[in-house]
């Protein structure tokens, strides 16, 4: 009996795989069918290649933002392909690139969405020049380089692709390369989007946020954005009498502005879990050591005591995942004084902010009022583009089903679902019922800290790992808008 049991108990578990695995070998399939079975991928390396230096060497630094050059050679490489695209504006030079590649309409499109301004550079910080996309040891050096040309020339490809090699679409891919994103906004995505939204409204959009993140060489894992914080600010304004520095005050606002931001960074705020940050930490501890792997268990216990130690190690050993799972305040301006002399009448603190995209900012400032506690002291938020909350990516959704499948595919790894604590233009989209996704390609953890990151002084980007991500993007798309 025991053994009729456990055949019966085995068969169903077959048949459950069965149940599972034909939907989705039949979806492989079909995706599949409609796609070209080889590519000289040789050749689109090379091509990849030229259009990415080409746009490196474009100075696009904002401000002032000049992305006119680089919008115009988008336009003329897609048209030059037969594709749709136009140029669109607020303000001169300040320009966006729309290109879209019909589908047959049976479901709403896909957007690739990147930026082609980069922040600004102090040249003689720089090795190899900011704007010469010079090829050095199997990297590629510039501004742009991992922010965001390598999501513009990854985007920029699928779509030459798709128009080349005639797949058939289910939904229309479009193409935005925007304007504005490092500080100007209102000239980029938040003019698509208030005057322009029918030309990239949505079901899915794949832009930047996310990432391959690689240790010692080796990919360790994919982050897939489904939400970010949202950037404010927050002012600490102190005021008092002036007087002459040769006789100390009590009402000295420097002090009182001081004991005030001493109050801020010393409070850990409530911590702050959802459907995301628990997936998250969820698949993490699966790749983990053993001793981090109980620090992040920690953190979904139902124990506020095991919590707050978590979060007070992380804070200390991982402050990245600390900002994760709580709102954070980084003071980073202060304002006062004019003379050695003079004690100031008022003192300020500019604080950044980034809460949670459910989080009610009121309650929040009515928080900090409370841990600040002293009345000759303003808190009050500060002038600040604020972005939009939303929060609607599903790691249950066709697309980060295409996008978990890829990485399995090309990378061989975990995808864990994130919330970015940084800000990005997808926000705005999230706003207007846009799903969206962050995607990038692998960059080293090592690099950040030695100088070779995001917005440093050597930003760059490994050539093999550029290539490697077009050919995830590339199936991520197909996967996405072939037709059925």
């Amino acid at each position: 009996m025991r053994a009729r049991t456990s055949f019966d108990t085995l068969s169903r578990v077959r048949r459950l795989t069965l149940a599972l695995l034909l939907p989705a070998l039949a979806h492989a399939t079909a995706a599949q069918a409609q796609v070209p079975a080889s590519l000289d991928w040789g050749a689109i390396e090379a091509e990849t290649m030229r259009h990415f230096q080409t746009l490196l060497r474009f100075d696009t630094s904002d401000p002032p933002g000049n992305e006119r050059p680089a919008a115009e050679y988008l336009r003329d490489v897609l048209a030059a392909e037969g594709i749709e695209v136009e140029l669109y504006e607020l303000e001169p030079n300040l320009v966006n690139v729309v290109a879209r590649i019909r589908g047959n309409g049976s479901r709403r499109p896909l957007l690739l969405m990147a930026h082609t301004d980069v922040v600004n550079v102090d040249p003689a910080k720089w090795t190899h020049p900011p704007f010469s996309a010079t090829r050095e040891g199997g990297y590629v050096y510039g501004r742009g380089t991992v922010d965001d040309k390598d999501n513009v020339v990854t985007a920029l490809m699928p779509m030459l692709l798709l128009q080349r090699t005639g797949v058939a679409l289910g939904r229309d891919v479009i193409f935005l390369a925007e304007a504005g994103e490092e500080g100007t906004t209102r000239v980029g995505i938040q003019y698509m989007v208030k005057q322009h939204f029918d030309l990239i409204d949505a079901e899915f959009c794949l832009a930047e946020g996310g990432g391959m993140t690689r240790e010692g060489g080796e990919v360790r894992f994919a982050s897939v954005q489904l939400e970010e914080k949202i950037p404010r600010a927050i002012e600490l304004v102190a005021r008092g009498a002036s007087g002459h520095g040769s006789v100390p005050l009590e009402t000295n606002p420097l002090v009182r502005l001081s004991n005030a931001l001493g109050r801020v960074a010393a409070w850990s705020p409530p911590l702050r879990m959802n459907e995301t940050l628990r997936s998250y930490f969820t698949r993490l501890i699966g790749i983990s050591s053993p001793d981090q792997a109980m620090r992040y268990a920690s953190l979904l216990s139902s124990s506020a005591e095991s919590q707050a130690a978590a979060v007070d190690w992380l804070f200390r050993n991982e402050p990245r995942h600390a900002a994760m799972v709580r709102p954070t305040l980084t003071p980073t301006m202060i304002d006062a004084g004019y003379r050695v002399n003079v004690i100031p009448s008022e003192a300020t603190s500019t604080i950044d902010v980034r809460l949670h995209a459910d989080e009610d900012p009121t309650r929040f400032l009515d928080m900090v009022r409370a841990v600040v506690a002293d009345s000759s002291v303003e808190v009050r938020y500060g002038a600040r583009d604020v972005r939009p909350g939303a929060s609607n990516g599903s790691i249950g959704s066709q697309a980060f089903t295409a996008i978990e499948r890829a990485v399995r595919t090309h990378y061989g790894v975990v995808t864990l679902p994130t919330m970015s604590t940084g800000a990005t233009d997808m926000a705005y989209l999230r706003a207007r019922g846009v799903e969206c996704y962050g995607i990038g390609p692998a960059t080293d953890v090592e690099d950040g800290p030695l100088g070779f990151g995001s917005h440093s002084d050597q930003e760059r980007i490994l050539e093999s790992e550029l290539h490697r991500f077009v050919r995830f993007h590339w199936d991520v798309v197909t996967d996405l808008a072939g037709a059925r």
